[in-house]
């Protein structure tokens, strides 16, 4: 195990930066651009983790592929409308974040982001909140399959020489619980984004977390003491 580095992958939206009302925001405008029904903000919300066109799959699953992609594409336009012509405030750091990371990198473990948010979107909220450098390793959904399949882990192990017994991941959605599952490293479930701890523990959670204080206890003790399953 001292051949692998240690490293903390965390989401992005939900689990660093709480970002929902610019989703659901653009939700709505994307709806209303195609007159469609509005869908109420809690199913928005557990679409959350999702890359585009399989959220629009899971919202709208009786229509075709084709549809979900240009629902896709128009959310992007109107996150981008919003966020950039509407000048849109950044969306917070939760509560804590910044402290655990610099902590965790302090303490010797590297940082990674697995997120379904674009490249474009994670290096704005990187620009934002001034986290340049932190990560050493950042997987988007332009570069992989959809949550839970586990290529985000899997190639941010590769990159940052980390091994499962060395490796966490940190989100707040059952997606994020069952691709860490998938990839054999620990799971830890944050109960301030959008799935419900019986959601996060249905996907496979080993921590639940109320707060980042526990995490760095945590991270320190997975692989000394588990047995991967």
């Amino acid at each position: 195990m001292a051949d692998f580095n240690k490293l903390v992958v965390f989401d992005c939206d939900g689990t660093l930066v709480d970002s929902q009302h610019m989703i659901i925001d653009a939700m709505h405008a994307t709806y209303d651009k195609l007159s469609l029904p509005q869908e109420a903000d809690i199913k928005v919300r557990s679409i959350v983790g999702l890359s585009l066109v399989e959220a629009m799959a899971m919202l709208r699953p009786d229509d075709e592929r084709a549809f979900h992609e240009e629902m896709a594409e128009i959310y992007k336009r109107e996150f981008y409308r919003l966020r950039v012509e509407e000048v849109a405030q950044p969306d917070p750091l939760y509560p804590g974040t910044r402290e655990v990371l610099e902590a965790l990198s302090n303490d010797g473990f590297l940082l990674g982001v697995a997120t379904g948010n674009s490249q474009r979107g994670l290096a704005r909220v990187i620009k934002e909140h001034e986290l340049e450098g932190v990560f050493v390793t950042l997987q988007t959904a332009d570069g992989h399959p959809s949550k839970p399949h586990p290529s985000m882990v899997q190639t941010a192990m590769a990159e940052a020489g980390a091994d499962p017994t060395t490796t966490l991941m940190v989100g707040d959605t059952s997606y994020d619980m069952m691709m860490a599952r998938s990839a054999g490293v620990c799971a830890v479930g944050v109960k301030w984004g959008y799935h419900s701890e019986h959601e996060l523990r249905e996907g496979g959670a080993h921590h639940l977390l109320e707060s980042y204080d526990p995490l760095h206890g945590i991270a320190s003790k997975w692989g000394s003491d588990n047995d991967g399953t």
